[in-house]
């Protein structure tokens, strides 16, 4: 599922004050987007609804690892720690409790206080001020207001303003009602009793000696708690994991599968069916029943919402994309697929042409021979139907494949000539011409794009041309980063009021390197 769904049903549960269910949908989407600060935003409200104070802060601290401007985090983590100073002072705590003025109206002792102004403006003071309650200490009203907010009755405490003696003790064990009997069991209650305690007892020497590996000695302990506890699936679960780590996946399955049976008739917890059906997973996985394990993993996701699992279904579905991507390859048929392509390029069908090269792709494989020939072609296509993103990308693909490939830099170079980026296609022309410096087509790009970068320096563009080529810059990252450099707002600044400091900086290549970047994109003119 998207993480954007459990990031908004976590936001709904703790609105809701199901911080529980809130927490658990923040783990699974911080799973599925691990990088996403507000999947951390979403747990922290979590854990601050549930008060887990210190827990709350590490995760907004780690989300703001990921972004430190992040505005939510921030907000968030300054209210954990407000929440923590508060609970850090009771006074102020009591104090500024909204509902103060609700527990005194309602309580008999104090009702009648609230028809006091004198009263109710002491306890506005204190509310706005925790520190002013010294000066009211002798009041009494304030020790009932006390006693109220507080739950504590001050006149049974030593020192206390009633002197009233407590009442003799004969008289309150007269009062006190007599302590219940405790049920009486059967012989049938007490035995099982006793199995169910045995049987624990089994578990716990079963557990101790799996950790040890001693998996055939576990097997016979949960064996004899099998036998003295048949409603507790926990020892199925247990034996499972042993037949598991044994290699023994069909036992494995079919006690898992007899927890799940049992579960279901004794209507066990949720967790414990959906652990059970996760172990059977794991098991048809080592067999490599993948598509059945993608079953039973989906309905232990019903069952529980577990970031294990989700995770163990995620990788299992890689899996078998990886397998059918590789049963799929085909040399023979991609090299007709690349072949078809060519012809329709020729006869100028591109939507054809970029579906047999894109057959092509897949056939081959991600290692395929020639591979980055059929990423150049489909480049060209795609530049043909003016998909520039697209062509771009293939481009880049064809080059990461091979590096040395000449014909690569001419088709990410047409490509960036065409998007108007003149300067980056002017440095792509130019590493092609490292590999092959006579190639005439990479010549010729960097000619036209030298011509283009001159019509601006020499005044040719018109204003919307000018506009246009600008705005385009501006959206570049790179010259955004170059615009925002303080060093380079010194030197432009430099260039335009101090001649000395300006002949210093035209020394520095990586200055003028920038500096002739902004120029070619139109940003800056130099005399």
């Amino acid at each position: 599922m998207n993480h954007v769904y459990y990031s908004n049903r976590s936001a709904s549960y703790a609105s809701l004050k199901q911080y529980e269910k809130a927490l658990e949908d923040a783990e699974l989407c911080i799973a599925l987007a691990p990088e996403w600060p507000k999947a951390f935003s979403r747990k922290g409200a979590a854990l601050h609804g549930l008060g887990r104070l210190d827990e709350a802060k590490e995760v907004y601290q780690e989300g703001l690892k990921r972004e430190p401007e992040n505005a939510l985090l921030k907000e968030g983590l300054k209210s954990v720690e407000s929440s923590s100073r508060g609970s850090a002072d009771p006074g102020k705590s009591m104090f500024g409790d909204p509902n103060m003025m609700a527990k005194i109206a309602t309580d008999p002792r104090t009702r009648a206080l609230l028809q006091q102004p004198d009263f109710v403006a002491m306890m506005s003071e204190i509310q706005k001020d925790p520190n002013a309650i010294s000066k009211y200490l002798q009041d009494p009203r304030m020790m009932q207001a006390l006693s109220v907010m507080m739950g504590v009755d001050f006149s049974a405490q030593p020192g206390g303003a009633t002197e009233e003696p407590p009442p003799p003790a004969e008289d309150k064990m007269e009062e006190e009602a007599p302590p219940a009997p405790e049920p009486v069991m059967t012989e049938e209650e007490k035995k099982e009793k006793t199995d169910r305690e045995m049987a624990q007892e089994q578990k716990a020497k079963g557990n101790e000696l799996y950790k040890q590996r001693k998996f055939e000695e576990a097997i016979l302990h949960y064996n004899k708690a099998l036998e003295l506890d048949k409603k507790d699936i926990s020892y199925l679960t247990n034996r499972s994991a042993v037949y598991f780590e044994m290699g023994d996946y069909d036992k494995c399955i079919d006690d898992s599968e007899k927890a799940i049976e049992v579960g279901r008739e004794l209507r066990a917890d949720y967790k414990l069916i959906a652990r059970a059906m996760t172990r059977k997973g794991n098991a048809l996985v080592k067999k490599g029943n993948l598509a059945e394990a993608v079953t039973v993993y989906e309905k232990s996701l019903m069952e529980h919402r577990n970031a294990d699992t989700l995770k163990r279904l995620q990788e299992v579905e890689k899996q078998m994309k990886d397998a059918q991507e590789k049963e799929y390859i085909n040399p023979t048929i991609a090299a007709e697929e690349k072949e078809k392509g060519n012809a329709c390029f020729k006869e100028q069908k591109y939507p054809d042409a970029v579906a047999h090269y894109t057959e092509a792709i897949k056939r081959l494989g991600p290692t395929g021979e020639d591979l980055h020939k059929v990423y150049s072609n489909r480049a060209a296509c795609y530049t043909k139907l003016t998909a520039f993103y697209e062509a771009l990308k293939d481009a880049n693909k064809c080059l990461e494949l091979e590096p040395t490939f000449v014909k690569g830099y001419i088709r990410k170079g047409l490509v960036q000539f065409f998007m108007k980026e003149y300067n980056k296609a002017m440095e792509t022309y130019q590493e092609g011409l490292k590999i092959e410096p006579g190639n005439q087509e990479l010549q010729e790009g960097v000619r036209k794009c030298m011509f283009e970068i001159n019509r601006a320096a020499r005044g040719e563009l018109s204003p919307e041309e000018l506009k246009q080529r600008q705005e385009h810059a501006l959206a570049d990252p790179e010259i955004q980063g170059i615009l925002t450099d303080p060093v380079m707002r010194q030197v432009l600044n430099d260039f335009q009021e101090d001649p000395k400091a300006a002949q210093l900086h035209a020394k520095d290549p990586g200055v003028m390197a920038k500096l002739q970047k902004l120029v070619n994109a139109g940003l800056v003119q130099m005399q």
